[in-house]
């Protein structure tokens, strides 16, 4: 087999990032699913969602990506790490092409994050710093980057987020749809499905690699 022909054989690579509270274990069956027809090969990235700013968390991300050394490189990010992608992508240009899916991430500030934050004694120290600045005070988010985008969000409102807010429109039980939208993005989709329970979706995990290959959501 020719040089030529290995290379158009070879699977993409796909960074996967975590979330809040969470360490990239948690990314395994996403992993799988992802890999499972040849198509993209993902490697986990981990960070210390608590401690450590969102710099910190971006910085760590940018070097780990580019250490990849690959001519395709796209990105899947739950939650905070949606955030953490995006920020990334917005401190650098350099990477190689590719596209980004964000899977219930608060781009536009989490009300439940608010919630967290105003009536827990320790709300603040229990969300991190990056959260903090990303979720809790933030202004309006938008896209104006050159790399497609899209935005997967829940709407089975089966999660803790109800708590501490009044999440009183369609939600995945943490993040409202609504604080899903991203000006800019290339497309926004909304399934069935958990805050969490995204992360073991069959249905997400087919549309995250579907538009990672074509752009767009199948639908």
């Amino acid at each position: 087999m020719s040089n030529d022909s290995q290379q158009r054989i070879q699977p993409a690579t796909v960074v996967l990032v975590h979330g809040l509270w969470m360490s990239g274990f948690e990314l395994r069956v996403l992993k799988h699913r992802l890999e499972a027809d040849g198509q993209f090969r993902a490697v986990a990235f981990s960070y210390p969602s608590l401690t450590g700013t969102m710099n910190d968390h971006v910085r760590a991300l940018v070097d780990f990506a580019q250490a990849q050394e690959v001519p395709e490189l796209h990105f899947v990010g739950h939650s905070l790490g949606g955030l953490v992608i995006l920020r990334a992508l917005q401190l650098t240009d350099d990477l190689p092409p590719g596209r980004a899916v964000l899977l219930g991430t608060p781009l536009q500030g989490s009300r439940a994050a608010q919630g967290v934050a105003r009536i827990l004694p320790f709300g603040k120290a229990i969300l991190g710093a990056a959260v903090n600045a990303e979720c809790v005070e933030v202004a309006p988010r938008e896209w104006r980057g050159h790399r497609d985008v899209g935005v997967v969000a829940g709407s089975m409102g089966l999660g803790l987020g109800r708590l501490f807010a009044d999440l009183n429109a369609d939600h995945d039980g943490t993040v409202l749809v609504e604080e899903t939208l991203l000006p800019g993005a290339k497309d926004h989709i909304t399934l069935s499905t958990s805050h969490t329970g995204m992360l073991f979706s069959a249905e997400v995990a087919e549309q995250a690699g579907w538009f990672l290959r074509t752009g767009v959501f199948r639908r």
